[in-house]
């Protein structure tokens, strides 16, 4: 019986290491594969031979493993060369797994890595191969294409919009309260910022403003809606995307940004206090306070939608099931049925369709100032948030394994 090999790349979210277990438990049932190897930094770390076997853990440490945020077995952000460019890494990769039996190489990614599986499975064929690659979707971003919503976005959204609530009380409190804005990740894509529209208060949300990627940022309609809202109620709690962009195309943060990762991507962050200025120098008010989520919306598993734990458990699962030299390059995908009850199946997309893509926030379902999410983006996110983690505790603080360290 041949092997297996999965591996985690990209960011983190906090359900990434379900997938592994979906994985994991179907193969106990399936019997598909001898041993499952768990490949420690993502393909970087296999060209390197850090390898484990997972097929051994115990179920103590798989329920922990579970409900641990993070990339449990490590990650890495390397791009491969094109295949016109050079095969060296290619035969290196495919001389590894031989020398382990390995069959299928399943990979937990977003773009980029479906990018990375399109490649290893284009080579596999014009080599005729008997490996496979799989794909295995997970983003906070949101941003896949072909799929309705990846697993990691409904816990970072739940946390989002619980923040959101819970800062909103807290720049409540005083009778002179000022603005406050409140900034996540989202370099491309609204899907995070847009989750503030959860945070509601007896029928109303909580966040005055959302401002997202898709639409062109306008200083002078920012400081518009500021000054009347704060005119209108002495309080306004805004919510950006850190990916809010110019009309010329320029990040708002571009000036602070340090570098770029491998794939060209720019490392932002900081829109936040940026928009403090404006509103400073605006003369609207002295009293501004900004927060940066940061990694926060990845790696809170204290917070996880279990809804999110299921399903990044079961395209763990249903990718073994897929694996065949049929389903060479393909990504497993979610598709969502209904939402009365809500209800989803699990199909197959290619990965290069899914390469290199972008699904953007649906302009028809932010409002037409451009300032806030509409009713149809709400029933979109609301099943997504669904149910509570259950945490392991050790003491008085959360138990969490990993095989990275």
């Amino acid at each position: 019986m041949p092997n297996c090999i999965i591996a985690q790349s990209g960011g983190p979210t906090s359900v990434i290491n379900s997938s592994v277990v979906g994985l994991l438990k179907a193969n106990e049932e399936l019997k598909k594969y001898d041993k499952v190897y768990g490949g420690i930094n993502g393909i970087e770390g296999i060209l390197n031979e850090n390898i484990v076997e997972l097929s051994s853990i115990t179920e103590e440490d798989l329920i922990l493993f579970q409900h641990t945020p993070s990339s449990g077995l490590g990650s890495c952000r390397y791009r491969m060369k094109d295949l016109e460019t050079s095969t060296e890494e290619y035969d290196k990769l495919i001389s590894i797994l031989e020398k382990l039996d390995i069959k299928t190489f399943f990979y937990i990614g977003g773009n980029d890595s479906m990018d990375t599986t399109a490649k290893l499975a284009l080579y596999a064929k014009k080599n005729s191969l008997d490996i496979n690659f799989i794909g295995i979707p997970k983003t906070i971003d949101n941003d896949l294409m072909h799929i309705d919503h990846t697993p990691g976005f409904g816990s970072a959204s739940k946390f989002i919009a619980t923040t959101v609530f819970e800062t909103f009380l807290d720049s409540s409190v005083y009778i002179y309260n000022g603005v406050f804005i409140l900034e996540t990740m989202g370099r491309d894509t609204g899907w995070l910022a847009a989750s503030a529209c959860m945070a509601t208060y007896e029928g109303k949300p909580v966040a005055d403003f959302i401002y997202l990627p898709e639409i062109t940022f306008d200083k002078d309609a920012f400081l518009h809606d500021v000054k009347e809202k704060f005119k209108e109620q002495n309080q306004v709690f805004i919510v950006v995307s850190e990916g809010l962009k110019t009309k010329d195309g320029k990040f708002l943060s571009e000036i602070d940004y340090i570098s770029q990762d491998n794939f060209a991507h720019p490392q932002l962050g900081g829109v936040c206090h940026y928009l403090r200025d404006l509103i400073i120098e605006a003369g609207i008010t002295p009293r501004v306070k900004s927060l940066e989520l940061g990694i926060l919306q990845r790696c809170a598993m204290h917070c996880a939608s279990q809804t999110d734990i299921n399903e990044a458990f079961q395209v763990g699962y249903e990718a073994l099931k897929f694996a065949s030299n049929e389903n060479n390059g393909f990504m497993v995908s979610i598709q969502r049925n209904g939402n009365s009850p809500y209800t989803v199946s699990y199909t197959l997309v290619e990965a290069n369709k899914v390469a290199n893509n972008i699904k953007y926030f649906p302009k028809e379902w932010i409002n037409e100032s451009g300032n806030h999410v509409t009713k149809e983006g709400y029933e979109y996110l609301k099943p997504l948030l669904q149910g509570n983690s259950n945490l392991s505790t050790c003491s008085t603080l959360p138990n969490y394994k990993v095989f990275n360290k």
